[in-house]
C-alpha cells in the first residue's frame, strides 16, 4: 500500500495540535479535592435528632430515639431523660398524666413551647397548663457567648444566637430553678421542679437538630440541658409525636406534581366548554331513514300508477307466510285456495278473493282496503 506525503503531513499536523492542546491543559489545570455536602440518607433524612443520639452514644450515654412517646410499650426509668421535640399540645391526656407522674418520681423532661397561632391567646396545652405557664409572643433573639481557641492558642470570645422570634412564656406563681429571660419580654428557658424531678421548658429546640449540632455553641448548651440525668439513665429522644396531614404534605412537598396536573385539568375543561357566542340550535332528532325511503318509494309508485306493484309485494309477503304455515293451501289456486284460507282464518271466501285480486287503477280507497285486508289475514295465519 502506497502512502502519499500529503497524508503523512496531515497526520503529523494532527498529532502536533493534539500535543499542544494536551500541554496547555496540563499547564493551566490541576487536580484538586473538593468536599461536597451530600443530602442525608437513611434515618438522618427523617430523624432530626439523629446526630444528637449518635453524639450521646459516643459520649457513653445510653440514648434511643423514636417517633412517638409510647409510654405503654417503653417504660421510663427513675433517672431517665425524655426530650419531646414536637408540639406538646399533640400529647394525649394519658401521655401528659403519665409524664408528670414519671417526673414526680425523679425523671427529667425537656419540652418546647408551641408556635403562636392566634398571638398571646394561643392555647398552651394540657402539659404547659399543668406547669402554670402562659405563652408570650416575641421577635427578639437571645445571644449566647462562647469560648473558642484561636490560631495562637489564646482564648477568644464569640457568640451565637438562638430562640429568634420564638414563643416565649411567663411563669404564673412558679419559682424556677434556673431561667433565661425576664418578666417583661418573657422567658426562653426555665428549669422547673416537679416533685423529685425537673422539667426544662424552652422556646425552641431547633439547636438540637442535626445541622445545628455541628457548631460548638449548641453542643455545649445541649450538654448543660442534659446534665440532670447525665450517664444516670437513658435519654429518650421523641422527634415526631405527630405527623402532618396528607393535604399539608401534598401542598408543601408535592406541588411540582399536582400544579401541572391542575393546569392540565383546567386546560382540558376549557377545551371541553362551549365557545362564547349565540346559543346553537338544538340538534334535530335522529330519523329512521330506511322507513322514509320505503314510504317515498311507495308514494312514487302510486303517483305513476304502479299500485299493482305495491299490491303484489304485500300479496307475496302474505303468500310467503301462508307457505310456511299451510303449505297445502299455498299450493292450491283460485277458489280452492280461497276456501282453504277462509277455513284457516275464519274470513269469508269472497273477502279473501277480493283481497288477492289486483286493485283497480287510481282507486285509492279500494287499494287501501285490499292492502289492509292482506295484512290482517297475514296476522291471522
Amino acid at each position: 500500500m502506497k502512502v502519499s506525503g500529503r497524508n503523512v503531513l496531515l497526520v503529523a499536523v494532527g498529532l502536533l495540535v493534539a500535543a499542544v492542546v494536551a500541554g496547555w491543559w496540563l499547564y493551566n489545570y490541576e487536580y484538586v479535592e473538593t468536599e461536597v455536602d451530600l443530602p442525608p440518607r437513611g434515618e438522618a433524612r427523617y430523624n432530626p435528632l439523629y446526630a444528637l443520639r449518635l453524639a450521646l452514644q459516643a459520649a457513653g450515654v445510653e440514648a434511643t430515639s423514636r417517633q412517638r412517646l409510647q409510654l405503654d410499650e417503653v417504660p421510663l426509668g427513675v433517672h431517665d431523660t425524655v426530650l419531646v421535640l414536637s408540639d406538646p399540645r399533640t400529647l394525649s391526656p394519658e401521655d401528659v398524666d403519665g409524664l408528670l407522674a414519671w417526673v414526680e418520681g425523679g425523671g427529667h423532661l425537656l419540652v418546647r413551647t408551641p408556635p403562636l397561632e392566634r398571638g398571646d391567646a394561643t392555647r398552651a396545652g394540657a402539659l404547659l397548663d399543668a406547669l402554670q405557664l402562659r405563652l408570650l409572643s416575641s421577635r427578639e433573639c437571645t445571644r449566647f457567648a462562647a469560648q473558642a481557641d484561636d490560631d495562637d492558642g489564646e482564648k477568644s470570645s464569640s457568640g451565637w444566637y438562638a430562640f429568634c422570634a420564638r414563643t416565649r412564656f411567663a411563669m404564673l406563681g412558679v419559682e424556677p430553678l434556673q431561667s433565661w429571660g425576664d418578666l417583661d419580654k418573657g422567658y426562653v428557658y426555665a428549669r422547673l421542679a416537679h416533685g423529685s424531678g425537673t422539667v426544662d421548658v424552652l422556646a425552641d429546640l431547633g439547636f438540637l437538630t442535626n445541622g445545628a449540632l455541628e457548631q460548638p455553641g449548641p453542643t455545649a448548651l445541649a450538654r448543660q440541658l442534659l446534665q440532670p440525668g447525665w450517664k444516670r439513665g437513658t435519654v429518650h429522644l421523641v422527634y415526631a409525636a405527630n405527623m402532618p396531614s396528607l393535604w399539608r404534605l401534598l401542598l408543601e412537598t408535592a406541588w411540582m406534581a399536582w400544579l401541572p396536573a391542575l393546569l392540565t385539568l383546567a386546560a382540558w375543561l376549557w377545551m371541553r366548554t362551549q365557545r362564547f357566542g349565540p346559543p346553537l340550535p338544538s340538534p334535530e332528532p335522529a330519523r329512521r331513514a330506511l322507513l322514509e325511503h320505503v314510504q317515498a318509494s311507495g308514494e312514487h309508485l302510486w303517483r305513476y300508477g304502479r299500485a299493482s306493484v305495491l299490491h303484489a309485494a304485500v300479496r307475496e309477503v302474505f303468500m310467503a307466510r301462508l307457505r310456511r304455515r299451510d303449505p297445502l293451501a299455498a299450493a292450491l289456486d283460485g277458489r280452492a285456495q280461497a276456501e282453504a284460507i277462509a277455513h284457516r282464518t275464519g274470513a269469508t271466501v269472497a273477502d279473501i278473493e277480493h283481497a288477492l285480486q289486483v286493485p283497480r287503477p287510481r282507486d285509492g280507497a279500494d287499494f287501501r282496503q285490499r292492502i289492509a285486508r292482506l295484512l290482517q289475514l297475514r296476522q291471522q295465519l
